[in-house]
């Protein structure tokens, strides 16, 4: 199972619109991506405000949910909920 996790660092002068990610963006990319599993998580403590992780039966599978033709969109769509620049982790889940 292949891990894409994507985090939103935090800073003095960062803004996250923690409902619309949840309500609106995470929704459009499940939609885009339909991955097996998703997790998504608001930062408490430590760099991240927030992350959202999906879950990919293979990486055939997630490099076929990146070249979504709603990506554009997607990646449009950041500017509605936060000023932060995302980082990506592709992992292999190890059981």
């Amino acid at each position: 199972m292949i891990k894409l996790t994507v985090s939103y660092p935090k800073g003095d002068d960062v803004t996250f619109d923690h409902d619309y990610y949840k309500n609106s963006h995470v929704p459009m990319c499940v939609d885009a991506f339909s991955p097996s599993k998703v997790e998504l998580e608001r930062g408490v403590d430590g760099p991240s405000v927030a992350s959202v992780s999906f879950y990919f039966e293979s990486s055939d599978a997630m490099k076929a949910a990146m070249s979504s033709p709603k990506m554009g969109d997607i990646m449009g769509d950041v500017a509605n909920y936060t000023n932060a620049a995302p980082s990506m982790q592709v992992s292999e889940v190890v059981d």
